[in-house]
């Protein structure tokens, strides 16, 4: 990796924000820093667009983020869908039923560009409480333009059903988990936070070595794999510190702000 890096690629929950979902004033102020200095800071998260609308302006309201997993990248200036992968039709009806017949009780949602719909009984998310959904049948309710398919069982552990849910669907798409309880994430297949960020990259003209990321759970595995230089939070999941390269300081503790303002020499901004 170059002596710099050039581009900062950081996850968001248990990550970049705190625990109760903010940008610190310490973490804030180094975003700033970092504008200012024309390094570019792409976020790359799970969250779907509709959670980030009070993030965007600590990306410095111009630059670009990866959200659903990599499924999109959103122009944050333009407030618009820059690009996106979604999961065919076909492939997304056919995972449904293999998942239902090899782990009964799985029920569905899907993310969309305009939002997402679910099948009757999916839980609620606390962020998605207040917005619209509609709900039926799934064959019914999926469209051309879905992203990420939400997997969830009420009953089973988080990580045997992320294990049952993968062996079931093979390569056909991605699966992956960033949750708590039991549900998975799917992508289309090839589709991950790692591979949209590459391609973001490149545009810029840069590869892995120049690019520091960030994260804390299985999802963000691909892209601290991908990255020249990775960190694992002192609070991510133990694989994801396994795999990083480095440790930073928990998340409540501004450890990205900390790893940056030492990386590019910057003042860490005031305490919180």
């Amino acid at each position: 990796m170059t002596d710099t890096p050039r581009l900062v690629a950081t996850d968001l929950d248990g990550t970049l924000l705190d625990s109760q979902g903010r940008v610190s004033v310490r973490t804030r102020a180094v975003l700033d820093e970092l504008d200012a200095a024309g390094v570019p800071v792409v976020f790359t998260t799970g969250r779907p667009i509709r959670w980030m609308e009070e993030l965007w302006e600590a990306v410095g309201g111009h630059g670009l983020a990866i959200c659903s997993n990599g499924g999109i990248v959103y122009d944050v200036a333009r407030r618009e869908v820059r690009d996106y992968h979604a999961v065919p039709r076909e492939v997304g009806l056919s995972i449904a039923e293999q998942v239902r017949a090899a782990v009964p009780g799985t029920s569905f949602a899907i993310e969309h560009l305009a939002g997402w719909t679910s099948e009757v009984g999916f839980p609620s998310h606390a962020d998605d409480r207040s917005s619209a959904r509609t709900q039926g049948d799934y064959s019914e309710i999926y469209r051309d333009d879905v992203v990420k398919i939400l997997a969830v069982h009420r009953e089973l552990d988080p990580e045997e059903f992320w294990e049952r849910v993968e062996a079931a669907v093979g390569t056909e798409v991605v699966t992956t988990w960033s949750s708590s309880f039991a549900l998975v994430e799917i992508s289309a297949a090839g589709v991950t936070k790692a591979t949209t960020l590459a391609m973001v990259a490149a545009e810029m003209g840069l590869g892995p070595e120049d690019v520091v990321a960030f994260g804390d759970m299985p999802n963000d595995l691909p892209m601290l794999e991908w990255a020249g230089t990775s960190y694992a939070m002192a609070n991510a999941h133990p694989s994801v510190q396994d795999l990083a390269d480095h440790l930073a300081p928990h998340h409540d503790d501004d450890g990205v702000a900390a790893v940056l303002a030492d990386l590019f020499g910057l003042s860490s901004g005031p305490s919180r």
